[in-house]
């Protein structure tokens, strides 16, 4: 007969033996969900995941088309697989986001994990499909809230480097990027502005009013010139020319700024591998191996 001490004892190492288990298996779950380039189950996951999200951008396309009710049904069949999967992933995410953020305490991490932007991505992606079985949505609605998942093609940057660095480049060239466009945008109400009192008098309806010259003004300053809207005055054509030619290098200002800033982050990036930095795909913070 088993004493008390030893059946306490037992417990304990049963109980310390599941803790250790189910810490374990979080583990092996943070380790495959998370991208990591020396797992290969990890990069199997990752490559699985980007997989499926490329089908179901394809099947976004092929919806528009007339489709035999057949075909339609596999469609159908396969968004909600689609939707399983993806709400499994981003469930297995809130739970091991204590493994993520191990300095916050467990509900804390996963509620930062949930305010993230990439979760946000990830449970805009899968709402479509449950929002209707939950509520009654007119038709127009309903399709409104199914275009939202082309937003499934932003949770590539989750398992893509190329994806990583753009948004660092945005982020970080962000203020002059602002500056450029905030000038761009004074270029195009000026533009707007002066063409609509040159060609009012004479073309009423096509220039009615300032908004609706800014049509003109920003196919014109793109170097677009779609040629619906057009100045017959001389006046008008002349403004036309200067403000095509201010287009040219007013357009290619924040081309350029971007370029600068892919060329700083590549250049980053290789001093960075000298040193065996990664950044976090979620937070963007550096992770020394």
């Amino acid at each position: 007969m088993i004493s008390a001490k030893k059946l306490d004892s037992l417990k304990l190492f049963f109980r310390e033996n599941d803790g250790s288990m189910y810490k374990k298996m979080k583990s092996n779950v943070f380790e495959l969900i998370e991208p990591s380039k020396g797992n290969p189950a990890s990069k199997a996951f990752d490559i699985f995941i980007i997989t499926l999200i490329i089908l179901n951008l394809i099947t976004i396309i092929v919806e528009t088309f007339e489709l035999p009710d057949a075909v339609r049904s596999v469609i159908v069949t396969f968004e909600i697989v689609s939707v399983i999967i993806f709400t499994i992933e981003y469930l297995l995410r809130v739970w091991t986001a204590d493994l993520l953020y191990p300095q916050l305490s467990r509900g804390r991490a996963r509620l930062k994990y949930i305010c993230s932007f990439m979760a946000i991505i990830d449970l805009l992606s899968i709402l479509p499909i449950y929002v209707p079985l939950l509520i009654p949505l007119d038709l127009r609605v309903l399709r409104i809230l199914r275009i939202g998942r082309l937003l499934r093609i932003l949770k590539i940057n989750r398992y893509t480097h190329a994806l990583g660095t753009m948004a660092r480049v945005f982020k970080e060239k962000a203020a002059q990027l602002i500056s450029s466009m905030l000038v761009v945008s004074l270029l195009i109400i000026i533009a707007s502005v002066l063409m609509y009192n040159i060609e009012s008098a004479v073309q009423p309806d096509a220039f009615s009013n300032a908004f609706e010259t800014m049509w003109w003004a920003v196919s014109t300053l793109t170097t677009v010139g779609y040629g619906d809207v057009y100045p017959i005055t001389v006046a008008g054509k002349l403004l036309a020319i200067i403000i095509a030619f201010l287009g040219i290098g007013m357009v290619a200002v924040p081309t350029g700024i971007i370029s600068a800033g892919f060329t700083e982050a590549i250049n980053k990036e290789k001093e960075e591998e000298k040193e065996e930095i990664a950044y976090c795909p979620h937070c963007g913070h550096k992770l020394h191996k």
